[in-house]
């Protein structure tokens, strides 16, 4: 979209604040096309071909990876950007991003290394993915990181505790932490990613679910959010209701649902808009979250991220591979913690050469950067026993 054609409330490129770093501008590319693109060519990003939504990397071929989530986040941001008249190469940048600082093993790998960091400062996924764009990234040789702009990195910490904020603030004042302490919302495209990551996890997690056996299109009819969709689509198609037609339904209900969801945050936001009426992106910062589902939508949401809470993320086969994974790694922070020379010598020598913060914040910085395969190798490599994997 030409920055022409944005709203006046949209985030346009020639007004960014800024690199940390400063760069005279590309001639081809906006500011937030060079953003896009360093993601793309980033190592964190590829690794997350091989890291977990909901099921581990080795259960199955064509079950979702942090990769293709952000990819389905993204054409689902740009979408709804384009009707909204946001900018959406910054939509498509901040979704592509936005798992960078992820695990292996999904929530499983996230919640017990920040059990692992408690007397170092905890572990934030979030913070982790702006700790990997600012710093962990090695491939240029001016600066640490990818130097992306001030927006897209506002768009990537979508959480942040209250220290963890002002220690931001100490190091970058005015920066992408201050909001969190002033209770300020981000951009209008920062917050359509918050929104397209919820689409199109309810989404995906449905498909994955029902293709791995562990949830069924019966269950589902307890979920009005979806049911209606299948209702419909066995209606206008009723060969789909014999069982050589179930994938096909399964895959027009979720369609069906996709797009009602995109139609609704459209116009939600759109309504949001016309009564806030902000001026440009400061005035946004300073109102309630203005993109939004409808009331009845958000409730149809809840109801159905209960329903996957209930029958899939804590489905026992879920549950007993994830305590696997949490074993892994817990034993992998523990062992390097002993011994950082068993890390490669990069980061045994910043281990090594730091005190105890430092040195449980690199194994911290290692382990979440691993894939998932690549954890139960190592697991297995230093204790002798394969828990994961074939």
């Amino acid at each position: 979209m030409l920055d022409s054609a944005l709203a006046p409330h949209a985030c346009h490129p020639g007004r960014s604040r800024g690199r940390r770093h400063p760069e005279p501008p590309a001639p081809t590319r906006t500011e937030y096309q060079r953003d896009r693109d360093r993601i793309v060519h980033s190592t964190a990003f590829r690794r997350l071909v091989y890291k977990t939504q909901v099921f581990l990397n080795h259960e199955g071929d064509l079950f979702r990876t942090r990769l293709t989530h952000s990819l389905e986040v993204a054409q689902l941001g740009r979408s709804i950007a384009r009707s909204l008249r946001l900018n959406e190469d910054l939509v498509e940048a901040v979704c592509l991003a936005h798992d960078l600082g992820h695990t292996p093993f999904g929530h499983a790998g996230q919640d017990v290394l920040n059990e692992c960091m408690q007397d170092f400062g905890g572990f934030e996924h979030n913070l982790q993915s702006l700790r990997v764009v600012d710093r962990l990234e090695e491939r240029y040789p001016q600066y640490d990181g990818i130097n992306l702009t001030f927006e897209t990195r506002e768009g990537i910490l979508k959480h942040c505790s209250r220290r963890n904020a002002e220690l931001l603030e100490a190091r970058e004042p005015g920066g992408v932490g201050r909001r969190f302490l002033l209770g300020r919302q981000p951009s209008l495209e920062a917050q359509l990613c918050n929104l397209a990551d919820e689409i199109a996890y309810n989404a995906h997690d449905i498909d994955d679910g029902v293709r791995s056996g562990l949830i069924t299109l019966a269950q589902l009819r307890d979920v009005p959010l979806f049911d209606r969709y299948r209702a419909r689509a066995e209606a206008e198609y009723p060969h789909l209701a014999a069982p050589a037609g179930q994938r096909r339904l399964l895959a027009e209900a979720i369609r069906r649902m996709l797009s009602d969801q995109v139609y609704d945050v459209i116009d939600a936001t759109r309504a949001a808009l016309a009564a806030h009426a902000p001026a440009d992106v400061d005035a946004v910062r300073g109102m309630p979250a203005l993109v939004e589902f409808s009331p009845d939508m958000r409730a149809q949401s809840q109801v159905l991220k209960r329903f996957l809470f209930r029958e899939l993320y804590r489905h026992p086969q879920v549950v007993q591979t994830t305590d696997r994974a949490r074993q892994v790694v817990r034993e992998l922070f523990s062992i390097y913690q002993a011994d950082p020379r068993e890390m490669p010598p990069a980061q045994a020598a910043s281990a090594l050469e730091g005190d105890a913060q430092q040195r449980a914040r690199t194994v911290a910085d290692f382990i979440a950067g691993m894939t998932d395969r690549f954890a139960a190798r190592e697991h297995e490599r230093l204790t002798g026993r394969r828990l994961l994997g074939r």
